[in-house]
């Protein structure tokens, strides 16, 4: 099969969507298959010309589930998109938000006169309380986008939680396939890193700083774990727009060892995780998934993180990991404490959460995602030859 990928977000960031396309399109690729990005993207790394991605317009920042997004947008967008699909072909059409502006509606609107399968993958979720744009978007536009959700042909939804917020507007049949993991690259053979590796005992945040996170729970913890932990480090590895604020928290409290790495770049990440003793996630909603617990879990690590929808579908509490109310320091504190004190809780946890891992490798979610594209092309095919088959009748 041809397939082609649309990514509503700017290419020249980093995210989940994006991480999910590039190992997607890798490993139909050594199926045999063949890929196609289409996207856009702003920058220097906007003007890098990729191998099988197509950048179509420029990106420009909206608010988006509690953090920011980038999507495309430019006025020949329509006709620059109808012009990759007509040379490229694609057998399958794969949208990612697909009722995200501007790129997948665009798409969706072009393929209505192709001959083409189309599958879109829902990725958000976001509580009803907290004031998203996924949300607020569905609801004030739900006539208007019921059109473009009609012509999918197949929809994905990463996990339970993103098939109950796109369903509850959208509602139709939708097949859970969850995000994966390279259970190779995130492996105990990782090194560690040689200046987290001095006998401290390491506790790994590494998610997007800002509130949706959570990373203020884990510091507003960080005074009753050193009080039966003092021999401790905090690892913040990762950037967002909240970092000065807390790094100037940090500095008032004059707590060390808590050290904020920066943006971390992807073929880093297994050292991180290997340095740790155990990883924190303490988000506080709106995650429909958390592919840094599939992460955690491949590295063999123990795992604290909130109790939510879309982390609980993914950790086995007292399994592979300790699940804890959020937005609450003290029961996180008590977690993290009950894992530090237990070496032996900790290595078990890790390899139940290595072993569960499995389950989400790449190779098996792709042949998932595989059989559900050959499904849908033979019942695209049924239903084109219906029309021919009552002309024959006639």
């Amino acid at each position: 099969m041809k397939i082609g990928f649309v990514s509503p977000y700017d290419w020249s960031y980093h995210g989940g969507v994006r991480s999910h396309i590039i190992h997607l399109a890798a490993e139909l690729e050594r199926m045999g298959h063949t890929t196609g990005i289409i996207t856009s993207a702003t920058g220097a790394e906007g003007r890098v010309v990729e191998p099988k991605v197509t950048k179509l317009g420029w990106a420009a920042p909206i608010p988006w589930n509690g953090s920011i997004a980038r999507i495309a947008v430019s006025p020949l967008l329509a006709r620059q998109t109808r012009a990759v699909l007509e040379r490229e072909r694609f057998d399958v059409i794969h949208l990612h938000e697909p009722l995200a502006p501007a790129l997948p509606l665009t798409t969706l609107h072009i393929l209505g006169g192709l001959d083409v399968v189309s599958v879109g993958t829902f990725h958000a979720f976001a509580l009803n309380k907290i004031a998203s744009m996924p949300r607020f978007s569905y609801s004030m536009a739900r006539a208007f986008l019921r059109r473009y959700f009609n012509r999918l042909d197949g929809r994905i939804a990463v996990s339970p939680a993103a098939y109950r917020f796109a369903s509850r507007y959208f509602p139709g049949k939708y097949e859970i396939i969850p995000n994966g993991v390279d259970l190779h690259r995130f492996s105990v053979q990782a090194e560690p890193l040689p200046q987290f590796a001095d006998g401290k005992l390491n506790i790994l945040y590494l998610s997007r700083i800002e509130p949706r996170k959570g990373l203020k729970y884990l510091l507003h913890a960080i005074p009753q774990i050193r009080a039966s932990y003092p021999n401790t480090r905090f690892i913040i590895a990762s950037d967002g727009p909240q970092r000065a604020r807390y790094e100037r928290f940090v500095r008032r409290q004059g707590w060390p060892d808590v050290v904020f790495t920066g943006f971390v770049r992807s073929d880093e990440l297994p050292r991180y995780y290997a340095s740790c003793d155990l990883f924190c996630a303490p988000s506080t909603g709106s995650e429909s998934q958390g592919v840094v617990l599939l992460e955690a879990m491949a590295s063999s690590k123990p795992i604290v993180a909130s109790n939510i929808e879309g982390y609980c579908d993914v950790i086995h509490d007292g399994d592979d990991g300790l699940l804890v109310p959020p937005r609450d320091s003290a029961a996180l504190a008590g977690a993290i404490c009950r894992l530090l004190g237990d070496a032996n809780l900790r290595a078990s946890m890790g390899a139940k959460g290595r072993e569960h891992a499995g389950e989400f490798s790449w190779p098996r979610i792709t042949s998932r995602i595989v059989d559900y594209y050959q499904m849908l092309i033979e019942q695209h095919a049924h239903l084109a030859s219906q029309p021919n088959r009552l002309l024959a009748l006639l």
